[in-house]
């Protein structure tokens, strides 16, 4: 298995738990708040790590106690952190999260170092670009720097998994240059214009990616688990049934445990399987990283 090398973005997540989502202008009282380590690029970063990768982490926090934590969690995961940068002119970036009952959840994000991760900040040394296959990248970091990691790595013959969270246009050139794209319904809708009501739907979403480049397509549906393209194949992958409390880091557990699947070289169907049940273990549990789980957690 080669190592993964994972960009993006790292924050701090805090935390409130609350009966419902509030409506605009609403004022809601809360059950619980706790604070955790978050960001998609992390969270991602940390499930491949716990789902068993080599795993290397770019990204960029601040000089505050919030960066210096992130940082000293990730080595505890046994991530490189060898490539994330820390800015002294901008805070480690923070997630406003709401809970509700149902475990659906609302975010807003205040970017902070993560606005700071410029292409320069990829530099890495041969020897880990020669071990490396699958990249790994979302969109909360700079749209200049995506752009970058898609050209270095279609030159370079690597593998570039994005994760279009959260969504955002994308021009044809990014999507020309990855191996896969994995959006989840509402970012499916946003590229393509196709609302997806359902795996007709998510078929046609997923037919004009490819014909916009993109050579493998996995639309996540939530509970209902994922649905796979790629021109020719096509096929619709179940969740296992769970009793979710929190789906805060279900996509990004989705995402670090397939690239690990893929990796290891498992076949597409056998990688969706074995993410979509990572993620569902991952909705039985509070926050972001905490709630990821590890690989020996899986008993079904």
């Amino acid at each position: 298995m080669k190592k993964i090398i994972v960009v993006g973005s790292s924050n701090t997540d805090l935390v409130v738990r609350s009966p419902k989502l509030p409506e605009p202008g609403e004022t809601l009282i809360g059950s619980k708040f706790f604070s955790t380590q978050g960001g998609k690029g992390a969270n991602q970063a940390v499930a491949a790590k716990r789902a068993g990768g080599e795993v290397i982490f770019i990204a960029k926090v601040g000089n505050d106690g919030y960066g210096k934590e992130a940082v000293k969690q990730y080595d505890e995961d046994g991530i490189c952190t060898d490539f994330i940068k820390v800015s002294e002119s901008s805070p480690t970036g923070i997630a406003i999260i709401t809970v509700d009952d149902r475990g659906e959840n609302t975010i807003v994000v205040a970017s902070g170092a993560n606005s700071e991760l410029r292409p320069i900040d990829l530099q890495l040394d041969e020897e880990e670009i020669r071990e490396a296959e699958y990249f790994l990248v979302q969109l909360e970091t700079p749209l200049e720097t995506v752009n970058a990691l898609a050209y270095f790595c279609r030159i370079n013959n690597k593998k570039l998994v994005l994760n279009p969270a959260p969504a955002t246009p994308l021009s044809a050139p990014i999507l020309q240059d990855l191996f896969m794209i994995t959006p989840n319904e509402t970012e499916a809708e946003l590229l393509t214009g196709v609302k997806i009501r359902d795996l007709v739907a998510a078929k046609v979403a997923a037919g004009k990616l490819i014909e916009k480049g993109v050579k493998h397509v996995i639309i996540t549906l939530g509970e209902r688990g994922a649905f796979y393209h790629d021109g020719k194949n096509s096929y619709h992958v179940p969740s296992p049934k769970v009793n979710p409390v929190d789906t805060t880091a279900a996509g990004d557990t989705f995402n670090g445990a397939l690239i690990v699947a893929l990796s290891e070289g498992k076949g597409m169907e056998a990688a969706i399987e074995f993410a979509n049940k990572l993620a569902g273990i991952s909705t039985t549990k509070e926050g972001a990283q905490a709630s990821i789980p590890y690989r020996k957690e899986i008993v079904f």
